[in-house]
């Protein structure tokens, strides 16, 4: 069996195999070598991934050993203001910092040998989260902020230095580019085919500091230009 990369998280994870998503672009990498496999939830934040994560992630893995990687991708939701139109998503700091260090504890615990790579919350564009609502906003204000967004994914930075494990910061990472707000985000959230390019070349980036990269793993069956057009089948022996 390949081994298997898992992508858990919210709506940026769920959405990840659209056209151009980064998830999409992963699958497409790792072709012939790892299976990756989808686990987003649209609209869920820490607290509701701690709850649920049993069954996310049973005991014994789809290809029946430890994954190689667990990509662990929240934080948009938990950093909804408490005051504004989307308050039922929002989760304090500390206990997002807290559900975060009992996700990585849980997935370790699981299998003490995959890696656990954390990935911050996206910037928010404040104006395009006002022109994109999800639903009613008698307040007429953006219900996540860039300032709060930042708030989590220091957090979540924070987290992966306790727990020893890598972390893709693409709050800040996007914001290194000019005009981040056009051409990263579709909506002041989610993100554009070069948002979603950022994240892929991001992880993979990371994948390949810890060891998991083309060069690293074994191609699933023979290749075409190792079968002997002669004797195909002997490949196969």
């Amino acid at each position: 069996m390949r081994p298997e990369i898992y992508l858990f998280g919210d709506s940026i994870t769920e959405t990840s195999f659209c056209e151009g998503g980064w998830g999409a672009s992963l699958a497409h990498h790792f072709s012939r070598t790892v299976d990756v496999v989808l686990r987003g939830y649209s609209g869920y934040n820490t607290r509701w991934g701690l709850k649920v994560i049993e069954k996310v992630f049973p005991e014994v893995s789809r290809g029946g050993g430890a994954p190689l990687a667990v990509t662990v991708f929240f934080g948009a939701n938990d950093a909804c203001l408490p005051d504004r139109c989307s308050a039922f998503l929002h989760v304090p700091i500390h206990e997002y910092k807290q559900n975060l260090l009992s996700i990585v504890s849980f997935l370790k615990k699981r299998w003490p040998t995959t890696l656990v790579l954390l990935i911050t919350p996206p910037p928010i564009d404040e104006e395009g989260r006002l022109r994109n609502p999800y639903s009613e906003n008698p307040l007429g204000l953006p219900e996540r902020t860039n300032e709060a967004s930042g708030a989590y994914a220091k957090a979540c930075v924070d987290v992966a230095r306790e727990c020893g494990s890598p972390v893709v910061d693409i709050w800040k990472k996007m914001q290194n580019i000019s005009d981040w707000q056009r051409i990263c985000l579709s909506d002041g959230l989610h993100l554009t085919q070069s948002g979603n390019k950022i994240v892929f070349e991001e992880v993979v980036a990371r994948l390949r500091e810890e060891g998991i990269s083309l060069e690293t793993l074994p191609v699933d069956l023979p290749q075409i230009d190792e079968i002997d057009p002669n004797d195909p089948l002997k490949s196969f022996s």
